[in-house]
């Protein structure tokens, strides 16, 4: 094997045409003998490239729709033969085999056509066979042949042919082979993934997953862990699919607390009125909404100023010039949102540190979709927590019902819990966050520390009493005991909003009953871990 190879004959099959006509001029150029297949032959054609059919080389029609066109022993035979193999060579020779040097295939569209809702019919059209078999032989031969399945790479390719006499080292085609089995594991995920969910298969034997690489990271979590972010290639409106106007890089920790903050606000819809979360550490310091997106801003500041330092700020509206200047009065890490009128981006444009994105839409807080979290030897699936409660779906457990304003607040906290990490206790009132605890091993902390919160903010904005005082709050699981309950009740909750379904619900109702407040049930959990 030799690290310098010549590349004297190639074969192009592509479907998506971006480029290929400057690239195989290129090729062309350099004395390059040009194959191809149907559409990519005629597009070259058309401008007056030289070109040969691969049906010419096969001596063997396309035939069956297009279905049957490389898949050919003078194809796979000229991709896969070991140049110093004298038992392959004295092969080619008695069949007619010409090598291929170099290799230039995107697969059909698949994942595209899936995006686009098309029929089961249609999907597998789209399913590339002959396309994938080459690819999978030239990388296997990347000993002596270079695979290009990316339009990013024909500049690359280029450079290294300039760079080394019109030929391509060993590592760039071993570089090539790595990202072409990529490539095609990653469309195999595709199609069996779609396949296992037309069929209603929730647990296939076998799950793959995939993604293309979006950018590589400093470090992860923290400094001493290498990581990388990758986009599963879906439409979802978030931080994958965000433009960053301004700021530094994104971190690890960055695009984790931003997708916590820009899916929990996307629970509020536009339509409903302007809402605001501020995250810190993927849990929620502050959600609330407003009658302008500036009030919503201020309301969930004031839940917990302390933990909105270095915080991310999501919006569920356009971002206008008032709400980014009273953003910019403290450090805020993140701003994501649908969009940023001009008048906001020059206000963020003297703060280089602050990072602002736009999606231009929210994500479906209703859509499904999978989650998954590797444990030790494996990984976990499950569907995405879509799940809502509606005024009808609550199961009035106490003496007293609760008000409609309180009933306003006791969906809004519900919401906000669903996205908080377990144990979860949140009290609201007005539309707002007055006090979250996350993430503690007992439901009481919980209760103890969200009170805590809004004691603190009464004094630190000068409040008589502490906003907990005629709040509602929701607890993401059941109360095992009256015990976190009755921490609520200290705190001045009016409303409780709780799954129920535990053997002490008996004695929880009793516990609020006696203290005169209204409880529901939702029959729903929302544990977050």
């Amino acid at each position: 094997m030799t690290d310098l190879l010549p590349i004297r004959r190639a074969l192009i099959s592509v479907s998506d045409k971006t480029g290929m006509l400057d690239f195989a001029r290129a090729l062309n150029a350099r004395g390059v003998e040009i194959l191809s297949t149907g559409g990519s032959a005629t597009e070259m054609r058309k401008v007056g490239i030289p070109v040969r059919d691969v049906s010419e080389l096969t001596e063997f029609p396309e035939m069956m729709d297009g279905r049957v066109k490389t898949l050919h022993p003078r194809v796979h035979g000229g991709l896969l033969a070991l140049r110093d193999n004298a038992a392959h060579l004295e092969a080619m020779e008695t069949h007619g085999i010409q090598p291929i040097d170099l290799l230039v295939v995107n697969l059909y569209p698949f994942e595209a056509t899936v995006a686009k809702g098309a029929d089961y019919e249609t999907c597998i059209e789209n399913i590339d066979i002959g396309g994938p078999a080459m690819i999978r032989a030239a990388a296997k031969n990347h000993g002596f042949v270079t695979v290009v399945t990316d339009v990013a790479d024909y500049a690359g390719l280029l450079e290294e042919l300039n760079a080394n006499d019109d030929r391509v080292s060993y590592a760039f085609r071993q570089k090539m082979a790595q990202i072409a089995y990529a490539r095609t594991a990653a469309y195999d995920a595709a199609v069996s993934s779609w396949m296992a969910g037309a069929l209603g298969d929730a647990a296939p034997r076998r799950r793959a997953f995939a993604g293309t690489l979006a950018q590589t990271l400093r470090y992860g979590e923290n400094p001493h862990q290498a990581a990388a972010f990758y986009t599963d290639g879906s439409a979802r409106p978030g931080v994958a699919t965000a433009r960053q106007w301004q700021g530094k890089e994104l971190s690890y920790n960055n695009i984790n607390d931003t997708d916590a903050a820009f899916e929990l606000v996307a629970e509020f819809l536009p339509d409903d009125g302007p809402a605001c979360a501020i995250i810190k550490h993927a849990n929620p310091c502050g959600v609330a909404r407003g009658a302008t997106l500036l009030e919503a801003y201020q309301k969930a500041f004031d839940c917990d100023r302390t933990s909105a330092f270095g915080g991310i700020v999501a919006l569920n509206r356009k971002l206008d010039k008032a709400t980014a200047e009273e953003i910019v009065k403290i450090f805020t890490e993140v701003v994501i949102a649908p969009e940023a009128d001009e008048d906001a981006k020059a206000v963020f444009a003297a703060k280089k540190n602050l990072r602002l994105l736009t999606t231009g839409a929210l994500p479906d807080a209703n859509a499904p979709g999978l989650a998954f979290r590797q444990v030790a030897g494996g990984f976990l699936v499950q569907d995405r927590d879509n799940g809502h409660v509606a005024r009808g779906d609550l199961k009035v457990v106490t003496k007293r019902a609760p008000s409609p304003a309180e009933l306003d607040d006791l969906l809004f906290a519900w919401t906000v819990a669903k996205h908080v990490k377990s144990n979860a206790i949140v009290y609201a009132k007005g539309g707002a966050t007055v006090g979250v605890g996350a993430g503690q091993m007992s439901r009481v902390d919980s209760s103890m520390i969200a009170a805590k919160k809004a004691e603190r903010m009464a004094e630190a904005l000068g409040l008589p009493e502490s906003p907990a005082k005629g709040s509602v709050v929701a607890s993401d699981a059941f109360f095992p005991f009256p015990d976190g309950l009755l921490e609520a009740i200290a705190a001045g909750a009016t409303a409780v909003i709780q799954p129920g379904g535990s053997m002490n619900d008996a004695a929880v109702i009793a516990a609020a009953d006696e203290a005169g407040i209204a409880m529901v049930f939702t029959g729903q959990r929302h544990f977050r871990h």
